[in-house]
Parts: structure tokens; C-alpha cells; sequence
């Protein structure tokens, strides 16, 4: 009787073991997709800002800050970036795009220009993009990270050295309202 106890227990120990291994290999996968699918958009970003900057540095040549920053932070080759490089420099990416659409708004010939305005409707496109997939990749990498901490699942997942995803987050500076001043 208690080697059967033992076997049943062993075994539902192992069934529960590997359901547990599949279920986090099956939230890591989602996230990673979910990050792929916004790493697309944030891709389709990346290349739009330099065509954004030309075309305001045609307008605004004396905001060369605000565009040497854009231009500085998009020199980085993106590709070439780990995920939280990426995540990063969006990040930073996002604190910026305010400041040039900021300047902009102080040149009307520049929001009459018919390239400009394309530009501004495809970026505001991509970040609608953006901000719907952000929403999908936060919820599944919030999913996966809290079946990695509770308990017992943290157990096993900590033993198969599963790791948590970092949110996608707006910084303190994209918080406050873009003030340009002359």
C-alpha cells in the first residue's frame, strides 16, 4: 500500500513538474511574440524619424538641439540591439518625438507642407500601432512574470532558470507636457 502511495505522489509530483515547465515555456513564447510584433512597429518608427527630421530641420534650422538629439539617439543601429535596447532607446525615442512635433507646431508653412503632414499621419498611425501592441506585450510579459513568482510554480521555474521579461514603460520626462520655448 505505501509503494503505491509513493509511486502515485511520485508521479504527481513529475505531472506536475512538467505542466508547470510547459505552461511558462507556453507564456515565454507569447511574450516573445508579443514583443516581435511590437518590435515591428517600433522598427517602422526607428526609420520614419530620420525622414520626420529632415524634413523639420528644412523649416527649423535653429531647433538643432531638439533635432541633434532625435538624430544622435537614431544613429544607434537597430538591429544590432538586444530586446532591452530596444525597449530602451524607444523609450527615449518617445521622450523626443514630442519635442520636435512641439517645434513644429510653431511653424505653419511646416504643417502646410504636404510631405510633413504624410509623415505626421503615418507616424501617428505607427504610434497608434505602438500602443496597442505595447498593451498586448505588457499583458502577456506581466502573465508569464507573475506565473514565474507564485507559488509553487516559482519553484519549478526558478530549478529551470526561466527569467522575467521587462515591461515596456514611459519614462517621468514622457509624462510632463512638452514646453518649447524660444
Amino acid at each position: 500500500m505505501s509503494l503505491t502511495l509513493v509511486i502515485v505522489i511520485t508521479i504527481a509530483i513529475i505531472g506536475y513538474v512538467i505542466n508547470t515547465y510547459n505552461k511558462a515555456v507556453k507564456l515565454r513564447n507569447y511574450v516573445r511574440e508579443a514583443f516581435s510584433t511590437m518590435d515591428v512597429y517600433l522598427k517602422k518608427r526607428w526609420d520614419l524619424i530620420p525622414n520626420l527630421v529632415e524634413t523639420v530641420k528644412g523649416y527649423a534650422q535653429h531647433e538643432k538641439g531638439v533635432l541633434e538629439e532625435v538624430t544622435n539617439l537614431r544613429t544607434k543601429n537597430y538591429g544590432s540591439m538586444s530586446e532591452n535596447e530596444k525597449l530602451e532607446a524607444n523609450m527615449q525615442l518617445g521622450v523626443a518625438l514630442p519635442k520636435i512635433l512641439a517645434v513644429a507646431e510653431n511653424y505653419p508653412d511646416l504643417k502646410a507642407n504636404q510631405s510633413f503632414a504624410q509623415l505626421m499621419s503615418d507616424l501617428s498611425s505607427i504610434e497608434n500601432d505602438i500602443a496597442n501592441s505595447r498593451k498586448y506585450y505588457n499583458g502577456t510579459a506581466r502573465e508569464y512574470n507573475t506565473f514565474l513568482e507564485v507559488f509553487p510554480s516559482n519553484i519549478v521555474c526558478g530549478i529551470f532558470g526561466f527569467q522575467q521579461f521587462r515591461l515596456y514603460e514611459i519614462s517621468e520626462t514622457e509624462r510632463e507636457n512638452v514646453q518649447v520655448k524660444f
